[in-house]
Parts: structure tokens; sequence; C-alpha cells
């Protein structure tokens, strides 16, 4: 996808948006997510067969029968986005930038949701958290947080995933979905995840470009750490070399999927070369098929 292509998916993102949630959300559109969870809906009588955990003894001690507690399917659904806006997601060999695939992927997201007629809220993190936009609901929300994914200027640099996470399982009382946008080039936050995982349904989303897994060159090369300001110089031009490199960075694929797995995280990749619309059309209907 090239920049021209990028640009025009997004001013057709309400559109795509539709397709995302008719397409495959529509009708069955909690399924494809982990119960949003119960509210309470009424205390009524007790009747024999009902749960004795939910006797409510408040309302039964004052009426001088036994009363249970009701409870009924949350209506609305929090759509919550972390997203990554430290200074590798500003990268990318093609004209497309991983963090224009983040934030396309976002907007294609925050849009199914309020066609749903539920809440989107996010939070932009880098070495530190950048922004808050607070849930709410409707197309002018969603229009107002596309805007300020497309238009943000970081201040800064490095990528705490742990303070982000932390910080959203802070902002959420309710239980919700939250998706994290990253590159995920971290060495730490899984503990942070997992405490997140066990009160939401969480989705890991992570962004990729081709240059990472194929070393530059090759010749002398100077790799810069955009995040660290590190510069690290090197010949790049023996085949084993470039064999290793790839190696290593697919290992850390293999690792960041396994530690999904283990806190029962949902895990999708999107490189800046794929259709974010398909990529996120084929993995929903994987996940209603379960």
């Amino acid at each position: 996808m090239d920049q021209s292509d990028f640009f025009s998916q997004l001013k057709h993102i309400p559109l795509l948006s539709s397709r995302l949630s008719t397409g495959i959300l529509a009708g069955n559109y909690r399924s494809v997510f982990r119960g949003p969870g119960l509210e309470f809906d009424e205390a009524r009588e007790y009747v024999p067969g009902d749960d004795a955990r939910f006797i409510d003894w408040n309302v039964s001690s004052r009426m001088g029968s036994p009363y249970s507690k009701t409870f009924r399917e949350e209506r609305e659904i929090t759509f919550f986005l972390l997203l990554d806006v430290s200074a590798s997601l500003y990268c990318g060999t093609g004209s497309v930038r991983k963090i224009d695939t983040a934030s396309l992927a976002a907007a294609l997201l925050s849009f199914a949701a309020v066609h749903n007629n539920d809440r989107v809220g996010a939070l932009f993190f880098s070495d530190r958290i950048e922004k808050y936009v607070p849930p709410s609901k409707g197309d002018k929300h969603a229009a107002r947080l596309v805007q300020d994914m497309v238009s943000f200027t970081p201040r800064g640099t490095g990528s705490d995933l742990a303070l982000g996470v932390r910080t959203a399982y802070e902002l959420l009382k309710r239980r919700g979905i939250c998706v994290i946008l990253s590159d995920f080039r971290i060495s730490g936050g899984w503990k942070e995840l997992s405490l997140l995982g066990r009160k939401h349904d969480v989705i890991a989303l992570k962004v990729t470009d081709p240059s990472e897994f194929e070393a530059p060159g090759p010749g002398f090369v100077e790799l810069l750490d955009p995040e660290t300001g590190v510069t690290v110089r090197g010949a790049t031009g023996s085949r084993k070399f470039r064999r290793e490199y790839r190696d290593y960075w697919e290992m850390q694929d293999i690792y960041w999927k396994r530690q999904c797995r283990r806190r029962s995280i949902d895990s999708l990749v999107i490189d800046t070369e794929d259709d974010a619309v398909e990529k996120l059309l084929a993995f929903f209907d994987r996940r209603k098929k379960r």
C-alpha cells in the first residue's frame, strides 16, 4: 500500500468501518468478544431454583422475605484503544509508516464500534502518557479521534508499554475491550498485560514493516535506534549475519505470540504492506467461529 492508497482509505474510513461492522460483526457483534459482562437489573422475590449467591440480603431484611438480584447483559461495550506513538512507529521502508497503519486500524475499529452504539476511548503513550481521550459515542467523536491520531506529535521517543497498560487498567472501571496497537519493540509490560487481561478482553495488534526481518545493506552501515538515539555501525554483507539477523527477529515474533497466548490475549499482525481492512475482517471472522 503506497501513501496515496493510505490517504484514500483514510478518507473512506466510515464506509470501510461500516463494511467491517456489518460484514463480520453485524447481528453477532458481541459474540465476537468475550462477554461484555452483566449489570444489575432489579431485585425480585426469591423463587425456588434461584442461585443463593444472588440473594439481596439488604432488601430481604427490609421486606421480611428473601429477594434475589437479577442481572442483564450490558448494553454498551467500551472499546478502548492503546496507541503506541513512540519513535519506532514513525519508521517504515515504504511510503507508509507503521504509525500510519496503526492509525488506520484504530480508525476502522473506532467507527465500527460507534456504528454499534458503543463508546470509544483512547490512550496515546510513548515513554510517558501523551494523551487521553475519554470514551464517548457518535461519529463526530470517532472523527475527532481519527484526526488526533493523524495529526498528533508525541513529546516522548521511547516506549513504556507497562505504563500505558497500567494507566488503562486504572482508567477503565467497567469491563470492556482493549486493543493495543504497537510494534511491541518492548522489554517489559507482560505482568501488566496479564492483569489487564483478567478484567478485559484484550487484543494485541502488532504493526510490522518488511525491513524488520531483513538486515540493511549489504555493506558497511550505521543503524540508528530512533527511541534511544544510539547508533551501531557494522558490516551486513555476510550471508551468516543476514541469516542470523532474520532468525533473531523471527524468534522475537514467536516469543511475542507465545506470551500473548499464555495470557489468553488474541494477537494480530498487520504489516505496512497489508490491506488493514482485509486483515481485520479475517481476524474477527476467525474469532466468531470459535
